[in-house]
């Protein structure tokens, strides 16, 4: 396992390990233990998969009160992933990162809390886990409109597809 700081240092980059064979693949997605050993301190209590078809763009989403910190892989097709950092104090204030994840390059990316996040799906359909450092409370939820120009994400589609519900987020 790798870990690449982004341009946004509490942002991750993880380079996983995958071992292949004439049977196939095997990948370990989590190990505590190794993480700790990188000073990766975060315990994840919630787990969540996600499908969604190409040009669906889900965010910009946070929690309020019980944030959550993620850990994201795509398993299947490619998404572009993005962690846009909203503390208020923060040096790095409404900046963001975004990264291609995908089935082949094993990457994940590590969002801490304070972050919002959303993703793109590239390919015709996409697989996406994420671990949650805190459970999803829909009384806590909020989010940010994904074109909001504020923040002026350069998303890698056009015409994305959006729930009703990311269709209504506010501006920041």
């Amino acid at each position: 396992m790798k870990i690449i700081k982004t341009k946004i240092s509490e942002v991750l980059l993880i380079e996983t390990e995958v071992y292949k064979d004439s049977r196939g693949s095997f990948m370990e997605t989590y190990n505590h233990e190794k993480y700790l050993s990188q000073n990766f301190s975060n315990k994840f209590i919630q787990d969540n998969l996600v499908y969604s078809k190409k040009n669906v763009l889900r965010g910009l989403h946070y929690q309020i009160n019980k944030p959550q910190g993620k850990l994201v892989q795509c398993y299947e097709g490619a998404i572009f992933d993005v962690a846009v950092d909203i503390r208020n104090n923060s040096v790095n204030y409404l900046k963001w990162v975004g990264f291609e994840l995908n089935s082949k390059n094993n990457r994940q990316l590590y969002i801490p809390e304070g972050f919002a996040h959303g993703y793109c799906v590239l390919s015709n359909s996409a697989l996406v886990s994420y671990k949650c450092t805190n459970i999803y409370n829909p009384k806590f939820e909020r989010g940010i409109k994904w074109n909001d120009k504020n923040i002026n994400i350069k998303w890698p589609i056009e015409n994305p597809i959006l729930s009703e519900k990311d269709e209504k987020l506010k501006y920041i």
